[in-house]
């Protein structure tokens, strides 16, 4: 996996976590209801994981397929 590879899920992480504390910080105005801060907080983590670390972790590991399988055996 070259270095350009890991740009977009550089920028994915930035747009989730800023969508996710603007929407925090916009729904603090209104403190009566902190279940809903603390829903969209979970949500931003949870599209987190799915959308950049399960799609990061699987290229990774198949870049470590691809080196493995690229070292000549001795």
């Amino acid at each position: 996996m070259k270095k350009q590879i890991l740009g977009p899920y550089i920028i994915g992480s930035a747009v989730i976590w800023g969508v996710t504390i603007i929407g925090a910080s916009l729904k603090m105005g209104d403190v009566a209801d902190k279940t809903q801060v603390l829903s969209l907080l979970s949500t931003g983590a949870g599209l987190h994981l799915i959308l950049i670390w399960g799609p990061l972790a699987a290229a990774l590991k198949k870049l470590r397929k691809q080196q493995d399988d690229a070292v000549p055996e001795s």
